[in-house]
């Protein structure tokens, strides 16, 4: 693979596994050193250990707001700068409206918008210093279709994916790149939490996405000439059917 991010250093959030996983691994591939971010601190350092020191471990609760407000200053720490930040950490609630847990709403709402709204806050004052950086958030084919088995997680998504649109146009001035990935159900542990039948019904169809295709499509993003934005990219199986 072409080492097409050496010298950048990038943030993942969610990153001990799933997507967060694919996409660090598909950037350190490239080159880039990767503050690993998560608060799995066990599933870290085995990552640490396998990749080495391009890995910089940060184990953070997301949904702490005292420990959120540390990522940036702990990135700079170890690394001295910030390139690349994926907000990906997200949770689901899928199912009919009435049987959700609102307990489960709440915490699914604030890791899914306030936390990705305060992490760019956060990172933003540093890339406008620097006059460049990159931002990927990792939406959902939910952000654009009522999907009637999951109201509370698409609406999550709709929200997302109308912040990626709204700050690209306030920060593109300062060099700053900002895009959302957006796509269909992949193979993680957030499907878990779906209706068995419609599980059972995707698997059987062919129609489920691997989290490593799902990182393949962020670094073509990420690699783009700097007078490009990939704003948006929806990806789906072939198979699937709304």
């Amino acid at each position: 693979m072409a080492r097409d991010l050496e010298g950048k250093i990038a943030a993942v959030t969610g990153a001990a596994s799933g997507i967060g996983l694919a996409s660090s691994e598909a950037m350190l591939a490239a080159g880039a050193r990767v503050s690993m971010i998560d608060r799995d601190q066990a599933a870290l350092a085995a990552l640490r250990d396998k990749h080495g020191d391009a890995v910089i471990p940060v184990v953070i609760d997301l949904l702490d707001p005292r420990d959120c407000a540390t990522l940036l200053p702990r990135v700079l720490e170890a690394a001295g700068q910030l390139d690349i930040f994926h907000a990906n950490a997200g949770s689901y609630v899928g199912g009919d409206l009435v049987d959700a847990d609102t307990s489960a709403i709440d915490r699914m709402l604030n890791l899914n918008i306030n936390v990705v709204m305060k992490n760019v806050h956060d990172v933003l004052p540093h890339m406008i210093a620097r006059k460049t950086g990159d931002i990927i958030v990792t939406s959902s084919l939910a952000a654009h279709f009522p999907t009637p088995w999951e109201p509370v997680y698409a609406a999550s998504k709709w929200a997302i994916d109308c912040f990626v649109q709204t700050v690209r146009r306030q920060v593109f001035k300062h060099g700053i790149r900002v895009g959302a990935i957006s796509p269909g159900p992949v193979i993680t542990a957030l499907l878990a939490d779906w209706p068995a039948e419609k599980l059972r019904e995707a698997r059987e169809s062919g129609s489920l996405l691997e989290a490593s295709e799902v990182a393949n499509v962020v670094l073509f993003m990420l690699t783009r000439p700097r007078g490009m934005t990939i704003r948006d990219v929806v990806m789906l199986p072939t198979n699937f059917d709304l």
